[in-house]
């Protein structure tokens, strides 16, 4: 009460310092030392406030804390949350106050896998101390942080050396595992419970790291490469398969013309030799093929680079003519 009611007081005074019209170098000054000699004054009221609980045998624990009472330097009692009557006069005390709350320990432990990598394990702890068991927790251990990254590093440079890198990353949760079962059974004993375990990171060296991206690299290069490969390979029989159908539809397509060439000029012939009587098949068939062979020259002369085309010609040339696309075709 006398801290609040000084609070209140100070606080006021303050408030008639922070004025506009008194905002100057000296004033700052006041301000700043008056702030500090209320924090001293503060502070010496709460000694103040506890040395007169300790004279009415009266002690306050907080919440999510236990305290641990001795008389006459033995374990007496665990103090729950809240006021407790200590009778200092009899030889009562507080020896101390333990934490409920959960705590976390982060460790780094190097050690060598069994293809001889060597690698940083990075795990981290949660932990807290069981209310039913704070007497253990509070006299058993010294130093509970330094216990439990003894037993960690006991795990894992056992755990870690029986596998290879790679079954290191896959196991992680195993490892874990192994860890949290045997700090559970080692811890227990002193009072304290294992809330869970993680192994946080796993670090190789650097030049593993970049040995591992590259063999990685190379194996999916590889992949890629054979891919590809089949791709283009696909693509070559796909193109053959089509060229070959092509020239089959292509080879159907001049026996088919062909065929139709030579029903034309069959039916020609048989036309021609029945409306103009005296005339043979031979003789028609001679005049189709020439007709066909000046048509051919006609075309080569149109669409030929050179501008000149030399034909044998003379009296008989006709005839000669016929002669030899005869014995030529037929």
């Amino acid at each position: 009460m006398r801290v609040q009611a000084y609070f209140r007081s100070s606080l006021y005074e303050s408030r008639k310092l922070d004025s506009p019209d008194l905002d100057s170098p000296l004033t700052r000054a006041s301000r700043g030392s008056q702030a500090l000699q209320f924090a001293r004054n503060v502070k010496a009221m709460c000694v103040i406030e506890e040395n007169m609980g300790n004279l009415l045998c009266c002690v306050q624990v907080e919440q999510s804390t236990v305290g641990i009472e001795e008389r006459f330097g033995r374990f007496v009692d665990v103090l729950k949350p809240g006021c407790h009557f200590i009778p200092w006069f009899l030889g009562s005390r507080v020896a101390g106050y333990l934490s409920l709350r959960v705590q976390q320990l982060d460790i780094r432990c190097e050690t060598k896998t069994k293809d001889n990598v060597f690698v940083n394990v990075v795990a981290s702890i949660q932990y807290r101390a069981i209310a039913d068991k704070a007497g253990d927790a509070f006299y058993r251990l010294s130093n509970t942080r330094s216990q439990i990254q003894a037993y960690v590093f006991d795990v894992i440079r056992a755990t870690v050396p029986k596998l290879n890198l790679d079954s290191v990353f896959e196991q992680k949760n195993d490892i874990a595992r192994a860890v949290e079962d045997q700090l559970e059974k080692a811890m227990s004993t002193y009072g304290y419970q294992i809330e869970q375990m993680l192994i946080v990171d796993i670090e190789p060296d650097e030049h593993v790291k970049r040995a591992m991206n590259e063999i990685n690299a190379a194996s999916r290069l590889r992949v890629a490469t054979n891919d590809k490969a089949e791709a283009e390979k696909i693509l070559q029989i796909k193109k053959a398969e089509g060229e070959a159908e092509a020239k089959y539809l292509s080879g159907l397509g001049i026996a088919r013309q062909r065929q139709a060439i030579v029903d034309g000029l069959r039916e020609s012939v048989m036309s021609f030799s029945t409306n103009v009587p005296g005339t043979s098949a031979k003789d028609v068939m001679d005049m189709v093929l020439i007709t066909q062979y000046f048509d051919t020259m006609k075309e080569i002369s149109a669409t030929s680079k050179s501008s000149a085309v030399f034909l044998p010609h003379g009296p008989g040339a006709v005839r000669d003519i016929a002669t030899q696309i005869r014995e030529g075709l037929l």
